[in-house]
């Protein structure tokens, strides 16, 4: 008896070569681009996307020594927290650094990617991993997104409810927190004249029909809603489907930018600032009056956080941990809470974990490592 061999095209899948592609697409489902902020320039920044990735070097900020260990370590792809292009670059003559990394990287086929501002406000991003490493419990963003969820409505046959609403389910929709699969269902009955230049999946052309009709309605992310049109359409038995998109006021309780929790057992303040410098291998911290005894609950921002000082309030914190607190900004704990500012890399260091373990736990063969560069500019002297 003749052994029959696999399919080429079975073998090919296989062992599919992992893409730079691939590698980025993955990053972007865990913080979607769209979450970036309008300023912000993450993304592929140099490089080819359907070059084969020989291996991912991950880091905070992209320097010339962070191309060049790439280079020796024979990684094709840099992951980076900060996009080391912000503004658009006239010319590359090697003038400045940026236009350096730009020629080596070139000069070498290096890919170069960035997930900034999309993986600062996306679900257990650079804030909760803070907290995370802070071991606070019920932690949650500390701003959630506002206007970025969409409900869709639409009615279909009775027959075809279950088909249409588990392909919606497919392309994103129906999560709300840690559940997923949620819509709502009501029967009713739809009418509808067929005129002469219909194809009409039920009823007759020219008389008036009336259909046993299941009302479908879930909730998406806003920047589904293209993919979630183009699916409700390419399943839905109708001719003229009737579909509706609302704009929902609700905040998104899983996104946003800042974390907030609590210890499990309040801390004195002078052992929690220890712990702080201690996980965060902070040298030194810049904060204002010592105004609690007692730390309870605690809010953070990865980065530049002054922007959340008022909603660290409104959170009930004990302290605020975040970094690149300009004088006046200091003033604004107005004895409420007691602002700490760690330094803007050491607060989003973790960060490196994310894509670390967004990678491994996809390709767990595929080469990965966290840079040994600290790129941090900034030094103390003591």
């Amino acid at each position: 008896m003749t052994k029959k061999c696999k399919p080429l095209n079975k073998l090919a899948q296989k062992f599919k070569m992992t893409t730079v592609k691939d590698i980025c697409r993955l990053i972007e489902q865990y913080a979607p681009p769209a979450l970036q902020e309008s300023y912000d320039n993450s993304g592929l920044l140099v490089g080819n996307p359907d070059a084969e990735a020989t291996g991912a070097l991950i880091c905070i900020d992209v320097t010339e020594n962070i191309v060049n260990e790439a280079v020796a370590r024979g990684f094709n792809l840099i992951v980076s927290h900060h996009p080391f292009i912000f503004g658009g670059i006239k010319k590359i003559t090697g003038a400045d650094e940026t236009q350096r990394i730009v020629i080596e990287a070139i000069k070498n086929n290096i890919n170069i990617f960035a997930a900034h501002t999309n993986i600062d406000s996306a679900a257990n991003g650079v804030s909760a991993k803070m907290a995370q490493k802070l071991d606070l419990q019920n932690i949650k963003p500390l701003a959630p997104r506002e206007k970025s969820l969409m409900k869709v409505v639409t009615f279909v046959p009775t027959n075809f409810a279950e088909k249409v609403r588990n392909a919606l389910f497919e392309a994103g929709a129906g999560t709300i927190g840690n559940y997923d699969l949620c819509s709502y269902n009501s029967a009713g009955y739809g009418t509808f004249h067929a005129g002469e230049n219909t194809n009409a999946f039920v009823g007759k052309k020219g008389e008036l029909h009336t259909e046993n009709e299941v009302r479908i309605e879930t909730v998406f992310p806003f920047y589904l809603k293209n993919k979630i049109e183009s699916v409700l359409l390419a399943t839905h038995p109708y001719e003229e489907p009737a579909y509706d998109f609302y704009l929902l006021e609700n905040q998104w309780n899983t996104t946003g930018f800042g974390a907030v929790g609590d210890l499990a057992n309040p801390m004195p303040i002078k052992i929690f600032l220890e712990k702080v410098k201690n996980v965060f291998c902070v040298p030194t911290i810049r904060h204002t009056n010592i105004c609690k005894k007692e730390i309870s609950r605690v809010a953070m921002c990865g980065g530049a956080g002054s922007f959340l000082i008022k909603n660290a309030k409104n959170s009930g914190a004990d302290i605020f941990i975040t970094s690149d607190i300009k004088y006046h900004d200091f003033f604004l704990a107005d004895n409420q809470l007691i602002i700490a500012d760690i330094g803007h890399y050491e607060s989003e260091h973790f960060t490196k974990e994310i894509f670390y373990e967004i990678i491994q736990k996809k390709f767990p063969t595929f080469a990965v490592r966290i840079s040994e560069i600290k790129t941090n500019p900034i030094n103390y002297y003591f």
